[in-house]
């Protein structure tokens, strides 16, 4: 379950980070405010990149992304958590992923933001298809996504 704080997008067009940021900063008892923008590069794997196509599965992504937040703030005290994740074509160098969380103390917002993009790398139901010299690929999970997510089991 959401709380009123939380809010949590999945859209095709950009975000802007600075206004991200100044809406979860607002509030002036929260001393620590963290963010992580994810954002296409030129390259995966050793390969080329020249552009990123992410699909999902709507409703249900967005219940997933609500069910991490929720998780989040089950194991930090949190004040404000913005999932914000863009589907669609994008170039190289355009926003993918922003997160951001607020906390009374800067522990609780590192950890759970960490948490929150591990979760959602492994969790989400999104598919990259990546473009490059090579031609079109389907992106595999990765190994190491999934390992980061299992240290959070141990927390």
């Amino acid at each position: 379950m959401s709380q009123a704080n939380d809010r949590v997008l999945v859209q095709t067009q950009d975000f802007s980070a600075p206004e991200e940021y100044a809406r979860i900063a607002a509030d002036d008892s929260d001393g620590a405010v963290v963010t992580f923008v994810g954002k296409v590069r030129d390259f995966n794997d050793g390969s080329a990149v020249t552009d990123l196509t992410l699909e999902h599965y709507p409703g249900m992504t967005e219940a997933v992304l609500n069910q991490i937040a929720a998780e989040a703030r089950e194991r930090w005290p949190l004040t404000h958590v913005t999932i914000i994740h863009r589907v669609g074509t994008m170039a190289l160098g355009e926003q993918i992923v922003f997160i951001g969380v607020t906390s009374a103390h800067r522990k609780a917002a590192f950890a759970a933001c960490e948490f929150l993009i591990d979760f959602l790398k492994t969790k989400a139901p999104f598919w990259k298809l990546e473009a490059g010299e090579q031609g079109k690929n389907w992106v595999e999970a990765k190994d190491a996504d999934e390992q980061a997510a299992k240290m959070w089991d141990k927390q």
